[in-house]
Formats: C-alpha cells, structure tokens, sequence
C-alpha cells in the first residue's frame, strides 16, 4: 500500500510561484568574483558541476547586476565556496551597493589576476568558456584551471531567503 500525500492544486507558472519553489530548495552558497577596472563579485547560489572531463561548471547572473558589465567580458572568474562561518561575508556580496572589497573581505589578486576570498572551503579560477543567454540572466560556462580545496569546516547553505548551517 502507498501512502497519498495533498499536493494541493496546482497554479499558474508565474515568477512568485517559481521564487516561492526555489525558496524549497537548499542549495550551497558560492561567491563569484572577477577582475576589471576594480573586482567585482556576488553571491551565487545557482553553481552547478556540468562535466568532470573537462572539468567545467555553470552558475547564473543577472544582466541586471552591478558585476555583470565585468563578468560580460571577463576571461576568468574566480568561484569560492564558503563555509558556515561567513555568513556575514556571503550577506556582504549578496547586498546592493555593499563594499564588497573593502576592509572587512580578506582576499588578494591570485591566478589570472582574478580576486581570491580568504578563509572559504574551497576556490576555483576558471576560464569563462560560454554565456547563454537566459531571461533576465546569463548562464556562464567556466573551465576550471587551477584552485584547492584545502579549507576546512562545513559548507554554508540557502534556504527559505536565509543563511544556514548543515545539519547532520
């Protein structure tokens, strides 16, 4: 015997519903940064491994974004995944008109030049290999080339409009 579950009835895809099933989904939270005149960088909670050979992953941007005039002709992109103890760093990139890069984010120019985080699990650099065109934003295709994964803790997430912790 299967056990039924409400489903309730369903409604119309519009934004509101599709933000309010996104809301659902627990996902990690990255920072992508890139270099132009001055660095650039936001929070991303859309990163997703695509292929292991070659090592690629995508994430999304909003044309829309005060990093998008950078990352719409930057080379390489730098890909940080943080942990649960920035969540203060993850709320810096992720607000409008923040000081991403002033005193408060550690960080330094690394591989191709591209701003590298301090303190985060693990960071990428990657050459910028596609951006598709996606609605309001941009799907950004990256070829990893070089980082580590040496950082320890336990991964920050996004759930419900908010920072989390991983629990077990």
């Amino acid at each position: 015997m299967t056990a039924t579950h409400d489903l309730g009835t369903s409604a119309p895809a519009t934004s509101d519903l599709f933000r309010s099933v996104f809301r659902r989904h627990a996902s990690g939270v990255a920072v992508i940064t890139a270099q132009g005149t001055r660095p650039v960088g936001f929070t991303a909670t859309s990163l997703a491994s695509v292929a292991a050979e070659p090592p690629l992953l995508s994430f999304g941007v909003g044309t829309g974004s005060s990093s998008w005039p950078v990352l719409s002709e930057a080379e390489y992109v730098g890909v940080h995944i943080l942990g649960e103890h920035q969540r203060e760093l993850a709320a810096t990139f992720a607000r409008s008109g923040a000081d991403r890069f002033g005193p408060a984010t550690g960080w330094r120019s690394g591989p191709e030049g591209v701003p590298v985080l301090d303190g985060v699990l693990a960071w990428l650099v990657c050459r910028v290999v596609a951006r598709i065109p996606a609605g309001d934003h941009r799907v950004l295709i990256g070829e990893v080339t070089t980082g580590t994964a040496a950082g320890t803790g336990r991964p920050l997430l996004y759930h419900q409009g908010r920072f989390h912790a991983l629990r077990d």
